[in-house]
């Protein structure tokens, strides 16, 4: 339908799960993307799949340098930027007592850092009536055991979006969130959880969902598709939960 037809698109963590997902739909709705991650081979492999109206740049998001590559390579390549979408985390899962400093400051780096100075960097380059998405979690307002770090990290982006809907207001550019629920994507492999014990696994989430399911990337994806297109043209400041009602529960 060419929902984001010649628009340019910045979307970090955009090389795998829920930010590729997201890729492929605005690059399907007309969008120029750039994805930004950590890992060269997946960075690679995923503008391959997109194709030519894709862009890698490979980074650690928690360095503010790679905020400065990001902004002069949107500058230089596309003369401005229309959507931003903080989209890359972490989540180490620990009870409090358990937490490491180091651990800690990896998830506030990546989680609530690199969020905070990625729309800083490249706010001047956004275009007026732009957009700006957030990716949290529902697990910032809902209790999960072992998540208290990674809850912390995420409200505070809910709190910066809060702000800049008002501070980028004048400019006509909308701020909004969306949290996602239990999502099949391969960091549930990251968080240890074995192949043999994923169908007991997702049994056992799905039960605690009323739609009775994990959701799917693509789901995540067609809802950042709204709140970053024309179709939300009156929405700014939300955080939207894509969670099939696990909050709710």
């Amino acid at each position: 339908m060419n929902r984001l037809a010649n628009k340019v698109a910045v979307i970090t963590g955009g090389n795998s799960g829920i930010g590729f997902a997201m890729a492929r739909v605005f690059v399907a709705e007309g969008a120029h993307v750039l994805i930004v991650g950590r890992r060269l081979a997946a960075v690679n492999a995923a503008v391959a799949e997109l194709g030519d109206r894709a862009t890698g740049l490979t980074g650690d998001l928690a360095d503010p340098a790679t905020h400065d590559r990001v902004a002069s390579l949107v500058e230089e390549r596309f003369g401005g930027l229309d959507i931003y979408v903080a989209n890359a985390g972490v989540n180490t899962i620990a009870r409090s007592h358990l937490v490491s400093l180091e651990e800690y400051d990896a998830q506030v780096a990546t989680n609530t850092r690199s969020v905070f100075f990625g729309v800083q960097k490249v706010a001047s380059q956004l275009r007026n009536g732009g957009a700006i998405l957030l990716t949290s979690s529902i697990a910032s307002s809902k209790v999960f055991e072992g998540h208290a770090a990674y809850a912390g990290s995420k409200a505070a982006i809910e709190a910066f979006a809060r702000s800049w809907a008002l501070e980028f207001k004048e400019r006509g550019i909308r701020v909004n969130v969306i949290s996602p629920g239990p999502v099949d994507t391969p960091i549930l492999s990251k968080l240890g959880i074995a192949v043999a014990d994923r169908p007991a696994f997702e049994a056992a989430v799905a039960e605690k969902i009323p739609l009775g399911r994990l959701g799917r990337a693509e789901e995540l994806a067609q809802a950042a598709l709204f709140l970053v297109s024309d179709e939300s043209s009156f929405v700014t400041g939300v955080n939207l939960h894509v969670d099939g009602g696990m909050s709710l529960a």
